[in-house]
């Protein structure tokens, strides 16, 4: 399952119930290990067993002949998935109904409001679109990484990019925080010739998200604190927050006050400010 296949496409709950019992070792679900299994989690008749229902049902939902699974099956496959909240919630949703238009792809567009805040803001700060591409930016945050101009897609950036990679102290845990909330960003919107175009190109141009891809994990758009290496101002520890803004994301990023990751920002501050006067009417910020 390199991309996003048509199969996926046309069964995603078949798909994901495929990867999650393949994440789910015999040990964990309290079964013996046994001899000679072909496959590293649990077998189809397993967890149909360990769900209360028949491996021949079990079967038609993993191959997309039965699309209309009751709650309460579907909790049940969740209890032997070992499915944390957020994953019992995609669950749900891959074979909830939903209306179906044609897909079509919309331009992102940043507010003007946006704009502005962005200009004033004293920290590294950035709107995203739901396929984390970068749509505007401060001066901090190009500062900060000129992988934040507009015009660069951080996803692409995390998995491609040398200089993100080792910029990142983490950059193992990044990849598979990042993959997990496209994944979940994505939700039924699969056919959003966006999503489609940068899984196809990840999947082509990336070992370590196919993998990744692979495994169906899900995880909520959330903040966090992480560090990095700067090149410039060595290693800082950085908390973000994302914020949610007309289906677009304005992300921040900031440290403790009066810390020494704070001091550094401080002095990345200045040396993003301009060496000439602005004119008349500019904001400061990134173009789009």
């Amino acid at each position: 399952m390199l991309a996003m296949s048509d199969e996926d496409r046309a069964n995603p709950l078949g798909s994901y119930l495929r990867a999650r019992r393949a994440l789910v070792t015999p040990e964990r679900a309290g079964l013996p290990p046994g001899a000679n299994r072909r496959v590293p989690g649990l077998r189809r008749e397993e967890v149909a067993l360990l769900a209360g229902i028949s491996a021949d049902y079990y079967l038609r939902l993993e191959r997309g002949r039965d699309k209309n699974p009751s709650a309460q099956v579907l909790q049940s496959l969740a209890r032997v998935l070992q499915l944390d909240e957020l994953e019992q919630e995609y669950l749900l949703k891959l074979v909830a109904p939903h209306p179906r238009t044609p897909p079509r792809r919309r331009p992102e567009r940043v507010p003007a409001r946006l704009h502005q805040l962005l200009a004033s803001v004293q920290v590294p700060a950035f709107v995203e679109g739901r396929a984390f591409d970068v749509l505007a930016a401060n001066r901090l945050a190009v500062a900060f990484s000129p992988r934040l101009q507009p015009g660069y897609n951080r996803l692409k950036s995390l998995l491609l990019d040398p200089e993100e990679q080792a910029f990142q102290q983490d950059w193992t845990r990044s990849a598979e925080g990042f993959i997990a909330v496209f994944r979940k960003a994505i939700g039924d919107d699969a056919d959003n010739p966006r999503f489609v175009e940068l899984v196809g190109e990840l999947a082509l141009s990336s070992e370590r998200f196919r993998t990744l891809w692979a495994r169906h994990d899900v995880r909520g758009l959330a903040g966090g604190t992480s560090t990095v290496h700067h090149p410039v101002v060595g290693e800082l520890r950085i908390h973000r927050e994302k914020l949610p803004v007309d289906g677009l994301y304005l992300v921040l990023y900031y440290a403790d006050h009066g810390s020494e990751s704070d001091e550094k920002l401080r002095l990345l501050a200045s040396m993003a400010q301009p060496t000439t006067s602005r004119e008349p009417g500019k904001s400061g910020i990134m173009p789009l």
